[in-house]
């Protein structure tokens, strides 16, 4: 299965292990037991005939190699167990562009690839080794955090709090009540002077509804006074 490549501003964004891989496929400097065997024939081969390697130490080689080979296994089923047990997460993952530039892609894993002795995550239909894990973030968190900050988006939108008028009553209750339903937890991801701002206008928006109240109140009254003046002059004439 070959590595699928984000793409970011027409540029191909490379992964510092995919990087790695790239170049130890070009360098060839991954050791195997093959290898390990056709360096040890080579060696064989054109040692010194007056002085040739002793048994003893080419099975010395053979088993520090070993040695080697079952730590490198053992490393790779630990990253493979670590990449399972990130299914279904949000994780946030370090990418490097062809021009050195550091970004992160965040998202949720998906499955887990398994390939060339290297663990790699799928988030958002592209696949990341393990080692560019940059951070694990747990979904309640995520979800506050998100919260919070559109909480915040919104209430920099309304203008300030003297310029608001009838036609930002409903942005201000909208944004009362997304605070009145958030959890404590939630709420602990609004800063203290973006909840003071808020209620400010939801004071400003008591203080507007109380002005159109207390003037249809005036209006009202004008009415009755002036429709009650008519009635007592019609009844004088009816009397006359």
């Amino acid at each position: 299965m070959a590595l699928v490549q984000p793409v970011e501003d027409g540029k191909i964004v490379e992964t510092a292990s995919q990087d790695s891989l790239r170049k130890t496929g070009k360098n060839g400097s991954d050791m195997d037991k093959d290898a390990f065997l056709q360096l040890l024939v080579a060696q064989m081969k054109y040692q010194d005939p007056l002085e040739p390697t002793s048994n003893t130490e080419y099975i010395s080689q053979y088993a520090q190699f070993s040695q080697v080979e079952q730590m490198q296994n053992m490393a790779g089923s630990m990253d493979l167990q670590r990449a399972s047990q990130l299914v279904g997460k949000e994780v946030y993952i370090r990418t490097t562009s062809s021009t050195g530039e550091t970004n992160f892609v965040q998202g949720k894993v998906d499955y887990v690839v398994y390939e060339n002795g290297k663990a790699y995550l799928s988030i958002n239909e592209a696949l990341y080794s393990i080692e560019d894990l940059d951070t694990v973030v747990d979904k309640d968190y995520l979800d506050a955090y998100n919260k919070g900050k559109d909480f915040a988006n919104k209430l920099g939108k309304l203008p300030a709090v003297d310029g608001c008028d009838e036609t930002d009553l409903e942005a201000i209750d909208e944004l009362e009540e997304i605070y009145n339903s958030m959890s404590d937890y939630e709420k602990s991801f609004v800063a203290s002077d973006l909840v003071d701002t808020l209620e400010k206008y939801i004071e400003k928006a008591k203080a507007i509804r109380l002005a159109a109240e207390e003037s249809g109140e005036d209006g009202g009254d004008d009415e009755s006074g002036d429709a009650g003046e008519t009635g007592d002059t019609g009844e004088v004439g009816d009397g006359e």
